[in-house]
């Protein structure tokens, strides 16, 4: 079945399902069995099972021995594929490497998805302690500082939406456990312009983010600095944010949301909006 809605987008019903079965998977932290699927999507097992029999035929579904299903291995392939030919992460490089060699800590180009974040890219410094992270991978939003960059500066209805999806998952002593808190992080971040992540992902390790704004001065990513806690201490934040933001602006004028003199304005004025 295929039909338009009144923006003129088109809705294949079948692939809308497939994606939902994919977004489920995705969203759980274990494996879900048949009638979970079914349940949680409001299908028929037999609709929920020829659903995830096509997917996983295209490998995009695998079955655990237990006879589970979780996100197959060809979408790694693919969102490996889509990093690679992703216009932001080759344009963004040659300012993170500056950021690494400046700071000398490791850097991350992050976007948002639903409520995690995908990191596109990692430079590292040439030290023995650092943060251990991979390409492609994902971490909740609501405690990284990449995460709460981009939060803080979304319209507030979008915002909002991203909350909600949040499971408060306790991953330290110091995570945030609430939407009061969040959003009450979320006001400081706007305030000062800038993201911290305070051992709430890690014990022992900080992190430091600015958002990366389009013209519309809305947040398309976000590029962060991480380093072990005693390396990154509280009073090393505000130069740090000041080196990011210098990144960040760089990579607006290569990106071509602003030009290279208004980029200081711009950038100022985001942060004091």
């Amino acid at each position: 079945m295929r039909d338009t809605t009144p923006q003129g987008t088109y809705k294949v019903q079948a692939l809308d399902r497939a994606f939902a079965v994919l977004d489920l998977l995705g969203e759980s932290d274990t494996p879900l069995g048949l009638a979970q699927v079914a349940s949680s999507l409001q299908l028929h097992k037999s609709t929920a099972h020829r659903f995830l029999m096509v997917l996983e035929r295209h490998r995009m579904v695998e079955r655990t021995p237990n006879g589970k299903f979780r996100l197959g291995l060809r979408l790694f392939d693919f969102g490996n594929r889509a990093i690679e030919q992703y216009d932001l992460r080759d344009r963004a490089q040659p300012h993170l490497r500056r950021l690494v060699t400046e700071t000398e800590e490791t850097a991350h180009l992050c976007i948002l998805e639903a409520a995690r974040v995908i990191y596109l890219d990692k430079i590292e410094p040439a030290r023995s302690v650092r943060m251990i992270t991979r390409i492609g991978a994902s971490n909740p939003v609501h405690c990284t500082s990449v995460g709460k960059a981009i939060l803080a500066f979304l319209p507030p209805e979008r915002a909002a939406e991203v909350v909600r999806r949040i499971r408060f998952e306790r991953l330290t002593h110091r995570t945030i456990a609430t939407p009061e808190a969040l959003r009450a992080e979320m006001e400081k971040t706007r305030r000062r312009g800038y993201a911290v992540d305070d051992e709430e992902l890690e014990e022992g390790l900080r992190c430091i983010a600015v958002p990366l704004l389009d013209a519309q001065r809305l947040p398309v990513a976000a590029v962060s600095i991480s380093g072990p806690s005693f390396r990154v201490t509280a009073q090393k934040l505000p130069s740090i944010a000041n080196q990011l933001l210098q990144c960040v602006r760089g990579i607006s004028v290569d990106m071509g949301y602003v030009s290279s003199s208004r980029a200081n304005r711009a950038a100022t004025a985001a942060w004091t909006a």
